[in-house]
């Protein structure tokens, strides 16, 4: 008698329907995952996810309504037996360590996706982390500087996700209105945001703060 070979479910989000066709397809070829799913936005996937119980869920940064990062937060949190993996097409040294702080298991470029995909979602489901071999030593080099500085007090290191995301946000040059319109907040929580990393960096003044932020995105490029 043939072994039975367990099915994994994989829910697909991409508000491109080419893009999602094109991974269904791609997976169709192995006996072992399905595609259980289809989400082109924040709320499809956030109803999906809690319908459909998938065992790893493949989301893209940009969506139609929201930030593909906050989806995987909310995940993480909600559904912590759901596994995700980003797959994007901004590039993985820019957004790879802010996906796996808010709880992805893994990052792939949809460049490589053709090459790497299916090995990426067999590492995630084995319960391992994916990135590429360069970003991985980048996060080694990154996780290094990061003990150095809570060694020395840096309170970079204590910034929560969202203060981080602010401050990577000042130092690429976004007012406190983009801000608020890239993450859904109100003004006033991205001056809270604001005023928090100037207290926890013991800057004197705000515009102490945007150097740093601009010398931290520089360094981390």
């Amino acid at each position: 008698m043939t072994p039975v070979t367990a099915t994994h479910r994989i829910l697909v989000v991409d508000d491109h329907s080419i893009v999602r066709h094109g991974l269904t397809l791609l997976l169709r070829k192995e006996s072992d995952l399905t595609v259980c799913g289809e989400a082109g936005s924040y709320e499809e996937a956030r109803q999906l996810a809690g319908e459909l119980n998938p065992d790893i869920m493949l989301v893209d940064i940009t969506l139609k309504d929201r930030n593909g990062l906050d989806l995987i937060r909310e995940i993480h949190q909600a559904h912590p037996a759901i596994r995700c993996l980003v797959l994007s097409m901004h590039d993985e040294a820019e957004y790879a360590d802010r996906a796996l702080r808010s709880g992805a298991r893994g990052y792939v470029m949809k460049e490589d996706a053709d090459d790497v995909i299916v090995q990426a979602i067999r590492h995630v489901l084995a319960g391992e982390l994916y990135v590429s071999p360069a970003m991985s030593n980048r996060l080694i080099r990154q996780l290094s500087s990061d003990s150095q500085d809570r060694a020395a007090g840096d309170g970079i290191a204590s910034l929560t996700e969202r203060e981080r995301d602010v401050f990577e946000c000042l130092g690429e040059g976004l007012s406190t209105r983009k801000i608020a319109e890239k993450y859904n907040l109100s003004e006033r929580t991205v001056e809270v945001h604001r005023a928090n990393i100037k207290k926890k960096l013991r800057c004197d003044d705000a515009a102490q703060v945007l150097r740093e932020a601009v010398r931290w995105v520089e360094a981390r490029k």
